[in-house]
């Protein structure tokens, strides 16, 4: 006989919240019954309103927070509640760091059943705010005005935004001079449902490292109208700009970029730094949004991989080089393989700038790619991977058990399908000696780790 189910939409009931979800979301039980609720936290007594019930869990909504907990704080941007992107804001930064390290270290246990790994404490950033290097933003109309900045959770409304505590000042103040630019001009806002209209991101990119700034304008048009009076007023209302790039996307999508981008002013790509390694970043290149902690991350990756000068190394998940320009400085050898072309020509052009030779890059899927090198006889002592979010392909770590490199490097920005891949890894004759989180994104629930695994 099914178990009854123990609450009822639109019910108020008070609970006590056990836990976080990995989305951040508070875990409250009602006779086993979890409900999950965004805003709860650990130890919280709360009123909460059951909003949806499903047969093996539910959702609530925050009312009253009776007794609250003490890594709570009050949110510093007032319309936090309106956005996706900013999950963890009201919680401290001491408490998201304990979050994180905790999600690790239970996915390894749970789905990994590495009850042994160590676990470092959790690499944070002094300041966790205002680190994104890199913004896009759609544009809208309300009230017959211009209208920039974030999509409300679950919706295509959008929430007029000028400053996120999350990008760097410098990209704040490049939306904010772009969208008052185009309103004085008259340029009109795209309008999703229709198909009409002009402008439909904006985007900016920074460089941190040395100041210089990308404005790339998003249409729906070949034609930007006053196009030369736009570009001339960022100019005079940028001073920090060095590239301004128009991009066209006359398809009725919700992809941001289109395929055909001219440079209007200045140059093709602005230069940023991670450690000694310099990149040319394009208008649609891939570049890591906190180079500071990217470094903190590949410096860790690049220890792991303890490198003599003698290694043959691949890079699986190669992107645009950043890890293989980091890896070739130790290494004999470094092979990168990336599925997206111009990330490619990307690595290449950036391996050129810093004078790297001995690095090698390779289009196509990785899980195709490394097999064919495996048959054709070409090895690797260390093979560092850096997979998105869904983890390797099983074709993938098939490879990696028979090709058997001595040491395995794991970049990962998912814990959950870490600890599977290793448990695969494991299984297979490796053993996993430990595992460093780092916190890429402060006050969101995203959380990288790197592991070491060599050959049992």
């Amino acid at each position: 006989m099914s178990k009854t189910i123990p609450v009822k939409k639109n019910d108020f009931i008070d609970v006590v919240f056990e836990d976080l979800t990995h989305d951040g979301a508070g875990v409250a039980k009602v006779e086993g019954y979890p409900i999950f609720v965004q805003g709860g936290l650990p130890g919280e007594k709360a009123k909460i309103k059951v909003t949806k019930v499903n047969k093996g869990y539910g959702f609530g909504r925050l009312m009253e927070i009776h007794e609250k907990s003490t890594f709570r704080v009050e949110c510093p941007a007032d319309d936090a509640h309106k956005y996706g992107g900013c999950q963890l804001q009201h919680i401290s930064y001491e408490g998201q760091l304990k979050y994180k390290e905790n999600q690790v270290k239970q996915v390894l246990t749970r789905i990994g059943k590495l009850d042994d790994v160590v676990v470092h404490p959790i690499l944070g950033m002094d300041n966790p705010w205002h680190y994104r290097n890199k913004a896009q933003v759609p544009v809208g109309e309300k009230d017959g005005k211009l209208i920039a900045g974030f999509f409300k959770p679950r919706s295509h409304e959008i929430v007029d935004t000028d400053e996120s505590l999350l990008h760097l000042h410098e990209i704040n103040e490049a939306i904010k001079a772009v969208k008052e630019i185009a309103s004085e001009l008259g340029i009109q806002p795209y309008n999703e449902e229709k198909h009409k209209g002009v402008l439909r991101h904006i985007m900016a990119r920074y460089g941190k490292s040395t100041g210089e700034l990308m404005v790339v304008i998003v249409t729906r048009v070949n034609e930007i109208p006053q196009q030369n009076k736009l570009v001339n007023e960022i100019v005079a209302r940028l001073p920090k700009v060095k590239s301004i790039v128009h991009n066209i996307n006359s398809k009725k999508t919700n992809v941001i970029m289109g395929d055909k981008t001219e440079v209007l002013w200045g140059s093709e790509v602005i230069y940023d730094n991670i450690g000694d390694i310099k990149f040319a970043i394009s208008a649609r290149s891939f570049y890591q949004v906190n180079p500071g902690q990217t470094k903190v991350l590949y410096d860790k990756a690049l220890e792991y991989a303890e490198l003599t000068g003698e290694e043959s190394v691949i890079d699986a998940y190669c992107g645009i080089g950043t890890i293989s320009l980091f890896l070739a400085q130790k290494a004999k050898k470094v092979f990168g393989v990336e599925i997206v072309p111009e990330a490619i020509e990307d690595a290449k052009r950036n391996a050129e700038l810093n004078e790297i030779s001995n690095a090698e890059f390779a289009v196509g899927e990785a899980e195709i790619v490394i097999p064919a090198w495996y048959k054709e006889g070409n090895s690797a002592d260390v093979l560092v991977i850096d997979p998105p979010r869904k983890g390797c392909d099983e074709a993938l770590l098939q490879t990696i058990l028979d090709m058997k490199p001595k040491k395995v490097v794991y970049v990962s920005c998912n814990p959950a399908t870490l600890a599977r891949d290793l448990r695969i890894l494991e299984d297979g004759g490796y053993k996993t000696v430990e595992v460093q989180p780092v916190d890429m994104f402060p006050q969101t629930t995203h959380c990288e780790a790197v592991a070491k695994i060599v050959l049992a």
